[in-house]
Order: structure tokens, then sequence, then C-alpha cells
């Protein structure tokens, strides 16, 4: 197949980019960055460099692709409007990345939660702004589906693992190593007793490969490895790699101040758990190591 994907350079497009290249599709990826281009063709990604505002690009590389996936931005409602306003009535296939703090509490990492979302079961995300326009986003996509389209949202949960593109180091777990390496002090938000779902990266990139070859992949994907963590546990794991022996609970001002109010709160602090049913329905194995297992033995040093 003939792919365009966006966030050719980033951490989940790279990883599935080359993973389609491998499975014999030619991938033309977008990236922002003019100087990624050449690491680009050197994986046999053919580069297209542009933003997702260009909306005259999107529309002519949705058109001249058999399918289009978006990793590029969750969030952004523009370039989803103009990919299904492109390949609406043409058969072809658009595959979206989520990302589950849509369902995230507040928890302030002060304590687990024992609400697991399935995506065999209709949820919702609450009222929280962020988190409701994301889930707009998602049913988007998935509501394309009746206009002449496959249509498959991927809502991922925390992604672990060493990413191959220019930009190969997922996005929770890299601030917490560099706050403890710059202060000596592990540290998470609260006492980081709250969990999120986890899936190593691989196992993602071969779940995106599956969703674009089986005909049956449509709609809403919860994306998770078949096991959760706390961030207490996360936080363990990275003292005994950094080989740090203070362990310390972090308010959330103070947690705010490094991270981001926002980031610390809704993100480092929530809960995020999830079950992947309809993905198993299709066939999908997650069989890679666990996140504890992964930060202990391959989790790369700044």
């Amino acid at each position: 197949m003939n792919v365009f994907l966006t966030g050719a350079s980033g951490y989940i497009g790279g990883a599935v980019a080359r993973r389609l290249v491998r499975a014999g599709h030619t991938v033309r990826g977008l990236t922002r960055t003019p100087g990624v281009a050449g690491a680009l063709a050197a994986a046999g990604i053919e580069p297209v460099v542009g933003d997702l505002g260009d909306v005259a690009l999107l529309e002519r590389e949705a058109r001249r692709a058999d399918a289009v996936v978006n990793t590029a931005d969750s969030d952004h409602r523009g370039a989803v409007d103009t990919f299904v306003g492109a390949l609406r009535g043409s058969g072809k296939v658009l595959i979206h990345t989520s990302g589950t703090s849509v369902i995230g509490d507040d928890a302030q990492g002060r304590s687990a939660s024992g609400t697991v979302f399935d995506d065999a079961v209709p949820f919702s995300p609450g009222d929280h702004p962020v988190r409701r326009a994301r889930y707009d986003v998602d049913r988007a996509v998935t509501d394309a589906g009746d206009t002449g389209l496959r249509t498959v949202v991927l809502c991922n949960s925390l992604i672990y693992g060493n990413g191959t593109g220019p930009r190969p180091q997922t996005v929770l777990i890299p601030p917490l190593v560099r706050q403890a390496l710059g202060s000596g002090v592990v540290r998470v938000v609260g006492r980081g007793l709250n969990r999120w779902s986890t899936v190593h990266v691989d196992d993602v990139a071969d779940l995106y490969h599956l969703a674009l070859t089986d005909p049956a992949a449509t709609g809403f994907h919860f994306v998770e490895g078949g096991a959760d963590a706390s961030f207490a546990e996360i936080r363990e794991a990275i003292a005994r790699r950094l080989g740090l022996g203070p362990i310390e609970p972090w308010d959330l001002r103070s947690a705010g101040a490094a991270w981001g109010e926002g980031f610390a709160r809704y993100a480092l602090g929530a809960n995020s758990r999830v079950r992947a049913t309809r993905a198993r329905a299709l066939g999908w194995r997650p069989s890679r190591p666990s996140v504890v297992d992964w930060i202990e033995r391959d989790m790369p040093l700044p």
C-alpha cells in the first residue's frame, strides 16, 4: 500500500513508519523539520516537509495515498477534518492516533483507581475541556467511517521502549529521569500511587500495521500491552537503574514547577487504565518486556 504518515520523525510515527516499510509498504512521511529528511530517506521513508496546517499539502498527499496514518497530533481537529474531507467516499483507510489521558482522572498521585475502561464498552471522558476536545476529535474520525472510508482510532496508553526515528524517546518517563539525575532524588507526583496501562512501542507498531491491513479493523481501540504500573513502581525502577537511594513524594505545586502544572497533574499524577479488547479480537498479541524491565535493562540514559 501507498501510505501517507504524519509525524514520521516522532517517537510513535518513526516506529510505525519503519514497521510499515519492513512490511513492504511505500511510506511518504510528513515532518516539520527539514534537517531530518536525510534520516527518513535512509530508512526508506520518502520525506515530505510541511505541517498539519498546510491544508493543500494534506489534501494532495491523502488523495494520492491508499491510506493515511496520523501520528503527529492527537488534538489537531483541522488536520482530521482535512483528511476526512479528502478521503470521503474513496474506500481508503484513515488511522488516527489518540491517547488514554482522554480518560485520565485527577488523583494527583494519591491513589490508584479501580476503574479500567474497556473499548468494548462506551465511555465518557468527563467534563475537562482538553479531554472533551480529544474525545470529540476521536469521535469525528470514527463517525467518518460512515462516509465511504475505513477509519480507525488507536488510543495509546503509556508507551515505552527505544524508538528508532530521529526522536526516539517516549513522553512520560524521560522527565522523571532528568529530574532524578539533576537533583539526585527520584520523585513523582504525590506518592505515585496512580496507575497507567502501558505498552511497548514495538507492539504499538505491530498494531498499526494490523489496523492498516485488516479490513475488520474499524472504530475506536484502546492500546495496552497487558499490564499496568504505578508511578511508584516506575520511580523505584528508575532509582535502581540510576543507582540512586533517596525516593521522595512530591507535592503537586513542586511537581508542577518542575514539569508544568498540567503535565504533572493530568499526566504524571493521573490514573489511566484501559483494556484493549477490540485489538486482541483482531489477533494482536503484545509480547515485549514490561515497562519496569525496560527501565532497568534497556532504557537509554541522557
